[in-house]
C-alpha cells in the first residue's frame, strides 16, 4: 500500500464520526449561546430586552448601560479593588508556591513525608467558617485586604502539581552541577528553577487569579466598608439582592420605566465588563495551560 492510497472507514465508524461531530457542537451551541445572549443583551435596548426580542443578535443597538457603568462610583471602584486584590493575592499566592513546592520535590529534604501528610490532611479537613472567622478577627484582618488575601494564601492542589512539575523537570544532575560551582538553594531556585517553570507559573497564577476575580464571598463575610468591595459583590447586589440604586448615577433617568429598562440592561452589562479581564489573559497563558497541567499532574 503507498503512502498516497487512504484506509477507507467502514460504514460503523462514519456513523460514530457523525454522532460524535454532531454531539460536539451541540455541546458548543449549549455552551456558547449563553454568553452570546448575554453580549447581545447588554448591547441592545431595555425596550427590546423586555419584549423579548433578543434572541442571538442585539436589537435595537445602543451602549446606554454601558455609559452609565462608568458613570457609576461604585462600579468603578469595585472594578479597581478586583484588580488590586487580584495582583496582590496572585502574587502572594504564587511566592508561596512556590517556596512549598520546591523543598518538597527534592527527595533529600528531611521529614518529607511528614510535611505532605499535613499538606494533604488540610484538603480533607478544614476549620470552617465559623472558627476561620474567629481567627481573622483575632487576627485584626477584618475589613482589610488582608481577609482576602491570607486565608486563601496558598492552595495545596496548586502546589502538588507544581512540585512535581519540579521533579520531572529538574534533573539532579542539573542540581548536583550547580551545587558544585558553589550555588545555594535559594540560587538555584531563583536562577534555574523559576526561569525553567514558566508554563507551570503561569498556569497556576491563571488559577489563582480567576480564583481572586471572581471571588466574593470572602468580601461578603469580612468587609463591612462598601468602599473596599471587589466588583464581583458589587455585582452579586446588582443580581441577587436588586439593590442597585439608579438615582445614585449621573444619568438623567425620569420615569420608573425607563429605570426597569436599564436595570435589565445592566444585569447583562456589568456581567460583560467583569468577565473580559479574565478573559483577555486567557490567550497569553494559553501555550502554556495544557503543558502545564499535564506535565505537573503526570510526571512524578
Amino acid at each position: 500500500m503507498t503512502k498516497t492510497q487512504r484506509v477507507r472507514s467502514s460504514g460503523a465508524d462514519r456513523t460514530f464520526y457523525a454522532v460524535n461531530t454532531l454531539l460536539g457542537a451541540l455541546f458548543i451551541l449549549i455552551t456558547l449561546y449563553p454568553l452570546i445572549f448575554v453580549v447581545s443583551a447588554s448591547f441592545s435596548s431595555g425596550e427590546a430586552l423586555l419584549r423579548g426580542e433578543v434572541w442571538l443578535l442585539p436589537r435595537e443597538f445602543n451602549l446606554e448601560a454601558y455609559k452609565t457603568i462608568f458613570e457609576m462610583p461604585e462600579i468603578l471602584r469595585g472594578f479597581l479593588n478586583s484588580v488590586l486584590y487580584t495582583a496582590a493575592g496572585t502574587f502572594i499566592n504564587v511566592v508561596f508556591t512556590l517556596l512549598a513546592a520546591y523543598p518538597l520535590s527534592r527527595r533529600d529534604l528531611y521529614g518529607r513525608p511528614v510535611f505532605m501528610f499535613l499538606f494533604v490532611f488540610t484538603m480533607m479537613f478544614s476549620g470552617g467558617l465559623i472558627p476561620t472567622y474567629l481567627l481573622v478577627r483575632d487576627l485584626h484582618m477584618l475589613n482589610t485586604i488582608w481577609a482576602l488575601i491570607i486565608p486563601g494564601a496558598f492552595s495545596v492542589w496548586n502546589m502538588t502539581i507544581t512540585m512535581n512539575f519540579f521533579r520531572g523537570n529538574l534533573p539532579e544532575e542539573m542540581l548536583e552541577a550547580t551545587q558544585i560551582d558553589g550555588c545555594s538553594d535559594i540560587q538555584f531556585l531563583w536562577r534555574f528553577a523559576i526561569p525553567l517553570s514558566k508554563s507551570i507559573i503561569a498556569v497556576i497564577a491563571l488559577f489563582y487569579a480567576v480564583g481572586h476575580w471572581n471571588s466574593y464571598f470572602n468580601a461578603l463575610i469580612y468587609l463591612t466598608d462598601a468602599q473596599k468591595y471587589p466588583l464581583q459583590l458589587v455585582l452579586r447586589d446588582i443580581l441577587i439582592n436588586n439593590q442597585l440604586d439608579i438615582s445614585s448615577s449621573q444619568m438623567d433617568v425620569q420615569t420608573i420605566m425607563r429605570k426597569e429598562y436599564l436595570q435589565d440592561l445592566l444585569k447583562y452589562s456589568i456581567i460583560v465588563v467583569s468577565t473580559v479581564p479574565m478573559m483577555l489573559l486567557y490567550p497569553f497563558v494559553q501555550k502554556y495551560l495544557v503543558k502545564g497541567v499535564m506535565l505537573g499532574s503526570l510526571k512524578g
